[in-house]
């Protein structure tokens, strides 16, 4: 029987380790093809109560942003007027951005509005990442009332 010395067991797992390492690096997803922002979802959302529609999509940071960069959309305007500008900034606190634009008019049902995302520096100089998205609505916004149907926080009808 031969005996098997500390030696060549801890040399055995340093290979092992070695081993093990070197297919984990090569099977590595590598974080410099992978977006800054990916987007998990969006649309249009009606709130019929209080008579408003509006449109954004939830980002989640997938690769390392610094802290103070700008996450800003630019909206398409259903209503024909100038694009509506969203931003927020990066923090440390999350890595999940809700952005939505304020209350909007004329969304016709199944046409597509565009959307344009853009990650700047913290100094607003330089862009580090866009991309362009649409979202289109399944309903038209001629089903939201003109004004809320409630007011306060118990559901009151409106008086008027």
């Amino acid at each position: 029987m031969r005996f098997i010395s500390l030696r060549s067991i801890a040399m055995t797992a340093l290979i092992l380790c070695g081993v093990l390492f070197a297919i984990g690096w090569f099977t590595r997803n590598d974080p410099s093809n992978e977006p800054y922002v990916k987007i998990l979802g969006g649309g249009f959302m009606f709130n019929y109560r209080q008579g408003e529609v509006f449109y954004g999509f939830t980002a989640q940071v997938v690769r390392p942003l610094a802290s103070g960069s700008i996450i800003e959309a630019t909206f398409e305007d259903p209503a024909g007027g100038a694009p509506l500008v969203v931003s927020e900034r990066v923090s440390t606190m999350t890595d999940r951005y809700a952005l939505r634009t304020p209350p909007v008019r004329g969304v016709e049902a199944k046409k597509p509005y565009k959307v344009s995302i853009r990650v700047y520096d913290r100094e607003k100089t330089s862009t580090i990442w866009e991309v362009d998205t649409t979202f289109a609505s399944q309903i038209s916004d001629k089903v939201v009332p003109d004004r809320p149907l409630t007011v306060g926080p118990g559901y009151h009808l409106n008086p008027n």
